[in-house]
């Protein structure tokens, strides 16, 4: 398979606060990664990081061979390459449904208004929003709007999509519509990131497990199943009894 992403030394901090230490780790195309661990231990820092939402002090990030690097003028360019889709949606609160997912593809990508369309409206059929397209943001449900804050990304054509928390603000019945996208996806050969306290979601869609606590990669699997079942460290032992899931 073909690599990606590649994370070699990463180190974040603010001020004197170590945040993330020496993670070091690959994604191949087509791959899921599932990123776990208790909250605060950094990984949503680690996702901002993978895309120069955040400043990194050590190490360095590739995106397809290419360094992602805050400062640079190439930042938006690389940003194409990778897709982020966050807890809170982000969505523009005076632009409708197609608005929203059109203004980057016209706006970075320079595509004509009846391409980037045409595009969006297939993504929302794939979807089930094709109705909801000139609806506004506040007259969707926390799940569609998930949705669509997915199909914006996807607009964009990223070789890599970073999910982060993405079910966390949603009601229990709206998780499932969301997971159900992001499922497909996985079946549809997308290379993904995922940050998540869905232990269910990830022991079924993950190609590999990466347990994080402090700031460090305690537990790397790429069983998912022997993972969930008979963790290697202590640690995970722990966190995993937190939860109940089949």
């Amino acid at each position: 398979m073909d690599e990606l992403l590649k994370i070699k030394g990463l180190q974040k901090q603010y001020g004197n606060q170590v945040v993330l230490k020496d993670i070091n780790l690959t994604v191949e195309k087509g791959e899921v990664v599932v990123v776990i661990g208790p909250s605060g231990c950094g990984k949503s820092t680690f996702l901002r990081c993978l895309n120069g939402l955040e400043e990194i002090q050590k190490g360095v990030v590739l995106v397809d061979g290419l360094p992602v690097e805050s400062k640079k003028k190439e930042i938006t360019k690389m940003r194409q390459k990778v897709g982020m889709v966050f807890q809170s949606y982000e969505l523009f609160p005076h632009k409708t449904v197609l608005e929203n997912i059109i203004l980057a593809p016209m706006k970075v990508q320079k595509k004509k208004r009846d391409e980037a369309t045409r595009e969006a409206m297939e993504l929302l059929e794939r979807v089930g929003l094709t109705e909801k397209k000139d609806f506004y943001p506040r007259q969707l449900s926390g799940g569609q709007k998930q949705r669509v804050a997915i199909v914006r990304a996807l607009c964009m054509h990223p070789e890599i999509l970073l999910f982060d928390e993405v079910t966390a603000a949603l009601d229990p019945e709206m998780v499932h519509e969301v997971l159900e996208t992001m499922i497909a996806l996985a079946k549809a050969g997308s290379t993904m990131v995922i940050v998540t306290h869905e232990m269910a979601f990830a022991r079924a869609i993950a190609d590999r497990i990466i347990f994080i606590d402090r700031g460090e990669i305690i537990e790397e699997s790429r069983n998912p199943k022997e993972f969930f079942e008979h963790p290697k460290t202590e640690r995970a032992k722990k966190f995993l009894k937190t939860f109940a899931y089949e």
